[in-house]
Formats: structure tokens, sequence, C-alpha cells
């Protein structure tokens, strides 16, 4: 049939084309004769003359393929019939098989008169072959029920496990019965002979897969699981609906063709069939679908589909922005995203205040004594504060819902929606991005493998503050690469931790002292001494080359050629801004600062804003930056809110930030403070109250920046009083004021151990003046008073 058919399509157009062809002579030829032309009747639709020869082949092969159907048709109808015959004949005979096989149990029958007029009425209602097995045929509501929920879902696997006595037996056909008859595993009584079999066949692919119910000899519709040899058991579905109506029934165990009754089949007579074996048994219906409705109930939704306000990440700009935005619109609904499990919290405690806590248990409370002697949470709000996240939408007040373990991997600006990792997608009318930034490593260590990373902590999180602590307590030695704010701080921390242990804490860094980004080179060699005191071992001009892993030691290689061994490795490298949402959402990434690159008002669009350590901001006084602090995401998230709410205010802000090595030297900056600008100290004595313990006393909080910010647009500028003349001791930095110039204008200060001046710190650097005593500046921060 096939090659008829090819052959067919090639000579067709053929054909045509001849036919076509003569018609077009015999024009022209009437045109140019003006009479008449005859031409063969026979070349009209074959081609042209001399092609007789073409036409007898296609009458032949046409022919030919005539008969070859004819004759294929003939022998799937006579093999059909055959087949069809011989299965009506097996099942006829199939309730003496099984009558002679089955193992005597006292079961009580249901009356096989209703059971045959019950399967006879389906029967005729149904359009399809396969007849599906009736419920009548169940056993009495006194009768036991033949298979439990659980036993009839485990059915399809455990085909040849044996039944419990109480149970309706099981029965398995021999292996040659199921071998000679693929439709053995029918157990039911014949149907109404059907005209045309089911394409299901339970081993031959022509026969039809007539399923009829077990009569009346098999008096308890058990599943009669008929274990053949093949993998493919056949397993008759009990005619019972204990646990699913008729179409459950008959679906055999395997997935295998040789279940009697096909998937499709089965749904699609499933509905119909499913009203009367309700009536049959209620209660067994009952018990089976009792079990799924349970499992199946719809729970809450745990993400709202809107979001007026999404705040993507669960940070400090994020908390500050959240604040920001319910004080302006009280009814506001915020929602946060974040990658992490815990709620919004502060980070400079994971690296300061913590670590000298005397309480054991902290890593677990995370709750700390400041300076002042006062004990705080390191989260900015207790759980109570939020609402949950399903609750969100119908929130007849609006609230705060933090979604925590979710991650935003794609953004549609244009569609104002944004999609999780989960394949979720939140719609927002208004949205910030406040994603922070994540560790930077050494290449050298990232090259090292996997083992030496397991000994390296890249220090950002609660987990790593935990996972850190619980280091410091089973290492030997710990080494910080790192000499800046971060790295010197953990130095510190650890460097006293370590006098009460055998710990040894070492610290390197490529500058020559610590802070040498930040500090003056004076300054960063009196503070490196001041870190070696808390117990530190400072290794300065280190440049790491490799780092492996040997002898359960790793092995830092300098480039000069020293060696350093060590348990643990902290990496405090710097911090790489977030910006992985810059692509799917088309946003603008600094090629020199790196960020969200946004306007002065923190927008990246029209309905996007940006803030904290991802946002690359024009600042109106000192030009396009990017800030690292905390003080910062506190200034960024609280000006971003209100704009989201309308406030089109200008970043003028200058925010601070702060350090400290220990409880007795710290230091508050603003602006840019950079080691390589030129830079003008003014320093004084220090007295007992020029430490950061005293401030905290004054300040009432250990979070400086928290009041700093909230006073500073209102603060006055400090007035200056009459001070000695500067007495500036060689070496001794006990407390001063650092100022950077840029062009002879202060771009940047660092107060030393003086505090709660950061108000005239600001104005100064608002004011953009040249000055030319800056001695004279600086005694505006009351350095030389008592």
């Amino acid at each position: 049939m096939l090659t008829c058919r090819s052959v067919w399509k090639k000579l067709t157009p053929l054909a045509r084309a001849s036919s076509t062809l003569c018609r077009l002579n015999v024009r022209r030829a009437v045109l140019n004769n003006g009479g008449p032309v005859r031409v063969p009747a026979a070349n009209m639709s074959i081609g042209p003359s001399g092609g007789g020869r073409e036409k007898q082949v296609y009458v032949a092969l046409v022919g030919a393929a005539t008969l070859v159907g004819g004759v294929y048709t003939y022998r799937t109808v006579t093999s059909d019939q055959r087949r069809y015959k011989e299965r009506l004949d097996d099942i006829s005979s199939r309730p003496l098989n099984l009558s002679t096989h089955q193992t005597a149990v006292p079961l009580k029958e249901s009356e096989p008169s209703a059971s045959e007029a019950t399967e006879t009425a389906v029967e005729a209602t149904e359009t399809e072959p396969v007849a599906e097995p009736e419920p009548e045929a169940a056993p009495s509501p006194e009768e036991p029920i033949p298979l439990a929920p659980e036993a009839e879902a485990a059915a399809p696997t455990e085909t040849t496990e044996p039944v419990p006595a109480d149970e309706p037996v099981v029965e398995a056909a021999p292996p040659e019965e199921a071998a000679e008859s693929p439709a053995a595993p029918v157990v039911e009584e014949e149907p109404a002979p059907q005209p045309e079999p089911s394409p299901v066949e339970l081993t031959e692919p022509p026969p039809a897969p007539l399923v009829e119910e077990v009569p009346e000899p098999a008096p308890e519709p058990s599943p009669v699981e008929l274990t053949e040899p093949s993998p493919a058991p056949v397993v008759e579905e009990e005619p019972a609906p204990p646990t699913e109506p008729s179409p459950v029934e008959l679906t055999e165990p395997p997935p295998a063709p040789v279940s009697e009754s096909e998937p499709t089949a089965a749904a699609e007579t499933a509905e119909p069939l499913a009203a009367e074996p309700a009536e049959a048994q209620p209660e067994v219906v009952a018990e089976s679908v009792q079990t799924p409705a349970v499992d199946a109930t719809p729970a809450l939704p745990q993400v709202p589909s809107h979001a007026p306000y999404l705040l993507i990440g669960g940070g400090t700009a994020s908390f500050a922005a959240a604040r920001s935005i319910r004080a302006r619109d009280p009814g506001a609904k915020v929602l946060i995203v974040t990658e992490e499990s815990e709620l919004p919290y502060m980070r400079p405690p994971l690296s300061k205040e913590l670590w000298f806590s005397d309480d054991s248990s902290v890593t677990e409370t995370l709750r700390f004594k400041q300076w002042n002697g006062k004990e705080r949470s390191i989260y900015f709000q207790p759980p109570s504060f939020y609402i949950q996240a399903e609750e969100l939408a119908s929130a007849e007040n609006g609230g705060v819902a933090v979604l925590s373990g979710r991650k935003v991997v794609h953004m549609d600006v244009r569609g104002n929606k944004v999609k999780l990792d989960d394949d979720t997608e939140i719609s927002y009318d208004k949205c910030l991005i406040a994603t922070g930034g994540v560790p930077r490593n050494l290449q050298a260590i990232e090259r090292a493998g996997e083992e030496v990373m397991k000994r390296t902590t890249l220090f950002r999180k609660i987990d790593d503050f935990k996972s850190l602590d619980k280091v410091s307590r089973e290492a030997k030695s710990i080494t910080i690469i790192g000499g800046g704010f971060l790295g010197s701080e953990l130095a510190c921390a650890l460097g006293r931790k370590s006098s009460e242990s055998d710990l040894e804490v070492m610290q390197m860094f490529p500058e020559k002292g610590n802070m040498g980004k930040v500090l003056p080179e004076y300054l960063s060699n009196w503070t490196t001494e001041k870190v070696k005191k808390e117990g530190v071992q400072v290794i300065a001009e280190a440049l790491v080359k490799s780092v492996t892993l040997k002898d359960d030691k790793l092995e830092i290689k300098l480039r000069d050629g020293r060696l350093v061994k060590t348990d643990h490795i902290v990496a405090a490298v710097g911090l790489e801004p977030n910006v992985d949402l810059a692509k799917s959402a088309g946003l603008e990434v600094d090629s020199d600062f790196g960020g969200f690159r946004v306007n002065a008002e923190l927008q990246a669009r029209s309905n996007i804003w940006v803030a904290g350590d991802a946002a690359c901001f024009y600042d109106i006084r000192l030009g396009r930056r990017r800030v690292e602090h905390h003080d910062h995401a506190v200034v960024s998230g609280r000006l971003a809110g209100e704009n989201m709410t309308g406030a089109n205010k200008p970043y003028w802000h200058q925010s601070m930030f702060w350090s400290d090595l220990g409880p007795d030297v710290g230091y508050e900056a603003i602006g840019i403070v950079d080691s390589s600008l030129p830079t003008v100290g003014v320093f004084a004595k220090a007295t007992a109250k020029d430490t950061p313990r005293a401030a905290t006393e004054e300040s009432g909080t250990g979070i400086r920046s928290e009041s700093e910010t909230e006073e500073t647009a209102v603060s006055p500028v400090a007035s200056s009083t009459p001070a000695p003349a500067l007495e500036q001791q060689k070496d001794n930095y006990g407390k001063g004021v650092i100022f950077y110039l840029r062009d002879k204008v202060v771009v940047g200060i660092i107060l030393w151990n003086v505090f709660n001046r950061m108000p005239v710190a600001r104005k100064i650097i608002k004011d953009g003046e040249e000055h030319a005593d800056l001695n004279e500046v600086a005694k505006l921060f009351n350095i030389h008073e008592d």
C-alpha cells in the first residue's frame, strides 16, 4: 500500500502537467491553423503522444494496490473475528476455571441476578467497547471490606503477596493459563457481544480488552490478581468498589498494556460509573474518598499574587524603607522578599558586640550587651511586628510581611512583576531593590578546591557568625585575610577571645598597617600596634599566592615566600554588589563603582528604586558614589521609602559609618575617606570619656547611626568653645579629627574617639568651603575640652 501510494504521488503531477500541456498545444494549433485539431484522447490525460506505456504501468500499479489492499483488509477482518470468538469462548469458560482454583473462604455472595442485571445495564449505556466493572457485585454492607485503601494502592506492585484471611481471596492463575490466553486476567462474565473490540490489549495488539466483573461465583469481588510470568502482571481489579468506583477497580496494577481497562478508557467512564456504586456501598466509598480528601485539602497561598509595595532584600535598607512607607501611608501593604531565613536584622553587632558577650548562648539568643550595659537583640523588630504573607492581601489596615527563604530570579519591568526561584510570580505597583552584596573571595582560595573552601568563612550573615564562633572554640588557629573595617574588627574580637583559650589569631593584609586604605599611614601604624595588644599576630604587606591543604592544615603561601599554617581562614576582602536582576530588568550597572545606577532620588525607573549597598547614587555634593555601611543603608532606605510614597526628595544627606576596635578605640567617619587623599589631623589627649563605651552610655544606644540618622536633618551645628593651644603629643593619638581634602575642600572627616559630633562634620562637608586653618575648624568638635 505504501509503495502504491508513493508511486501515485509521483505520477499524478506528471499526468496533470501532460494534460495541461496537451490543451495548450491544441489551443495553439487552433489559433495558428484556424481550424480544429484532433488530439488522441488516449494522450490527453497522461501526456503527449507516445506515452501509452506509462499509462499501462499506471493502471497496473493501481490495480495491484487495490488487490493488495483488499487482501489485507480481508485478512485483518477474518483475524479479528477469529480472535474475538476465541476470546468469548475463553471468557465463557473462565468462571468454571476460577471456581476450581479458588480457595474456599466463607464469604457472603451478592445475588448473581442483581449483579448480572446491573452489569448488563451499564454495558448497554456505554458506547465504549470496554465494559467497566460494576459495583453492583460489591459485597453488602455487612460483608468484610475486600481491600483497604492502602492495600489497594499497593496492589499494582505486590501481585504475588498473599492475601490475609479476612480479606477476599486473591487468586493467582497458573503461569500456563496466563500465558496461553492473554485474556485470562479477565474474570468477569462476558458482556454483550460488541462489534468492535477495544484497542487495549493484554498481550496481543488487536484483541479487544473486554473487562468484565467477577460474576456471582466470586461473591467477594476481591481484586483477583493474576500473576503472570511476564513482567506485566495481569491483575484483575476487584469489581467491588470498596475504595474506588468501578473505573479504578479495573485498572491493572502495572502500567503495562496488560491492564484490562486502559487508563484513558477508565478515565472517560469514571464519572458515569461513579454514581452507581455510591448507592451499592455508601460506607466503603466514603472511606476511600475520605483519606485522599484530607491530603488534598488546599492550603492558604503562601505567596500573595500582588503587593502594592514590593521590597526585594531583607536587610537594613528594606526595613528602613518599610518603616518609612508605613509612616507616610499607614494603610500600606508592604511585602519584603529575602533569601535569608531570618527577619530583618542589623549586621554591625555580628563583628562587634556579640563577640564580647559573656552569655554562652549568644549564638542562639542573638542578644548582646552594648557598651553602655543595656541589652538588646540584633533584630529590628520581634516577629509580632510583622503579619503573615498570605494575610497581606486581606489585611484591613495593611502591614509589613516578610517572605523569607525566597529569591527573586527574574524581573519584568514592563509587566510590573517578578518571578521567584520556585516560579511563583508577584506583581507590584512600586518596587525597591535592596539586594545588598555578597562577600568577595580570593582567587587563590577559589582555585584551591572544595576542601579549602570548607575551611574558609566569608563573613556576612548570622549563619557565618554562628559557624565562626563554633570554629573559634574548636580550632587552634584562625587567620583573617583583610585589613579593612571588617577584618580589623574580627581580628580584635577573636584576639580578645583568644586570651581565654589557646587560640592563635593572625591577621594578614597587603597594606603596611591596619585600615591602610582609610587612615593616614601614621594613624594606620598606631592602630596596628593597638590590634597587636589585643593578642593578634599581624602580618603586613602580605599578598597571598596560593592556599593548599596539607597534613590537616591550611598552608598559605605568600608571594614573598613566607608560609603561614592555620586551621581556618576568614576572608574579609570586600563586598561585591548584588546586581543579578540587572540583566532581566534592563537596569544600568555603573562600570566604575558597581551597583545599580540611580539618580539623586534613588530611582532606576519611574516605579523602581534602589537603596543600600547595591545603589550607585548621585551625591549632589560629592558626585556619584556607592557606600557600603549601615548608616547609609538606613538613610537611603528611608529616603527611598519616602519617595515611593511621593516625596520626591533628593539624596542630600551625608551618611556616616563607624568602627570599633574593642571598647576603648573607635571612630566615626563621613564623606570620602581615602588614604590616597591629602589629610590634616588634629589630635588631643584622650580622657576616660573618649571611648566607645562612654559614647554609648551618653547616647543610650550601641548602634550609633540610629540616633544620628534620626537627628541629622535638624541637629544644630555644635558651637565651638575656647580651646587651649594645640598640644599634639608624638605618637599619642588618643582622640582627634582627620580632614580629607580634594582641591583644598574638605570631602571627608574621621572623628577619632570623638563621638556625638557628627552633625558638625556633616555641615562642614555640606558647605564645601575652603578653610585656611583647619585647626580652627577642629575647635568646632570640642576636642580640647576636659
